[in-house]
């Protein structure tokens, strides 16, 4: 049975989300605004989502992110949570997240993730013209990080055509090395690779268990890493003053996720307007919203942190990243404040 290590870090995974009470093109600079606000509150990490083609969430890029946000900053490490790595060239990765280390070294982590962050269209335009159509169909992933894991650390074997790359004239610079994972089938993979785990329990709560982190261990020791492998446990959290309020809040993240379900890509609906929305569902729709929001944390700052200490418990892990989307910027800000109040 794992256990939790304590002190508890609280970190934040941010999606980029468009706000409904800000324009869009707003949505990078909000992401800014937010790291400076919640590098003075305590938060351990701040990391950044990639997604491709949403007319949700802003950030297709992180990298790019993470460089101004590294600039503005200086308590939290700053990262991606997570660079999906199947559009990309495993060298050309190595060299951004070099450079990134190089320019804030000590404060930059390297998140990796399997899945394509957009649809079928969006995957297929970041691969085309330069991936065959036979190479879309395969899933090459595995390789990927381990060329990814190798170019970093000086590893690479010397019968790989492009072991006698450099990334930098000075590659002493390692960013943290992280993969993401919702269902636990990255964990073996981790743990093999001896990178740190985040599990997205905000994607798929239901396929999320303790089990997961146990198989990351396993996987990590049989490879001969004898330190403690890195564990993050993500979660979607709203928090507010009062529990109704908190509840209201968390309605619009609940509505979004059970309209994607369905096949809708919408804009986030205010409070007001999941209520009237609610109320003219059917009972799927109704099912799918109750239970969504169901697995979500949210309440006040006292119901909130008693939840996360409790899943960081369940879960055997010392670190919890929060995912808030709320329709208005302010109101995600509030939340994050309150919760930095009682566990940062």
């Amino acid at each position: 049975m794992l256990s939790p290590i304590k002190p508890l870090k609280i970190s934040v995974v941010d999606q980029s989300p468009v706000h409904g009470t800000r324009e869009a093109h707003q949505a990078p600079t909000d992401s800014i605004e937010l790291a400076k606000h919640c590098d003075t509150l305590g938060y351990a990490r701040y990391w950044l989502a990639e997604h491709h083609n949403s007319g949700q969430f802003a950030g297709p890029c992180p990298e790019i992110l993470i460089a101004c946000i590294a600039a503005v900053t200086k308590n939290m490490r700053i990262g991606s949570g997570g660079v999906m790595l199947s559009h990309y060239s495993p060298y050309k990765v190595a060299e951004i997240f070099r450079m990134l280390e190089t320019l804030y070294p000590g404060r930059i982590d390297l998140g990796i993730g399997r899945a394509p962050g957009g649809n079928q269209v969006s995957t297929a335009a970041l691969a085309v013209p330069y991936a065959t159509k036979q190479s879309m169909r395969g899933d090459f992933f595995a390789d990927q990080a381990t060329d990814l894991v190798d170019y970093l650390r000086g590893t690479v074997g010397s019968k790989h055509p492009f072991s006698s790359l450099t990334q930098l004239p000075d590659d002493s610079f390692i960013p943290e090395l992280w993969m993401l994972g919702s269902g636990g089938g990255s964990s073996s993979l981790a743990g093999a690779l001896g990178m740190g785990l985040a599990v997205a329990r905000f994607i798929a709560p239901d396929h999320c268990s303790p089990s997961i982190f146990e198989n990351h261990k396993a996987y990590f020791q049989q490879a001969g890493y004898e330190h403690e492998p890195l564990r993050m446990l993500a979660i979607a959290a709203v928090c507010a003053e009062t529990e109704e309020e908190a509840k209201l809040l968390a309605g619009t993240s609940a509505h979004r996720k059970t309209m994607v379900m369905l096949g809708h890509d919408i804009p986030l609906f205010s409070p007001g307007q999941v209520v009237d929305a609610y109320k003219k569902m059917g009972q799927q729709e109704k099912s799918i919203y109750d239970h969504t929001l169901d697995r979500m944390t949210y309440g006040t700052p006292d119901q909130c942190a008693e939840e996360i200490n409790g899943l960081a418990s369940t879960f055997g892990v010392n670190e919890i990243g929060l995912v808030t989307v709320t329709h208005s910027f302010e109101q995600r800000k509030e939340s994050y404040r309150l919760i930095a109040n009682q566990l940062c």
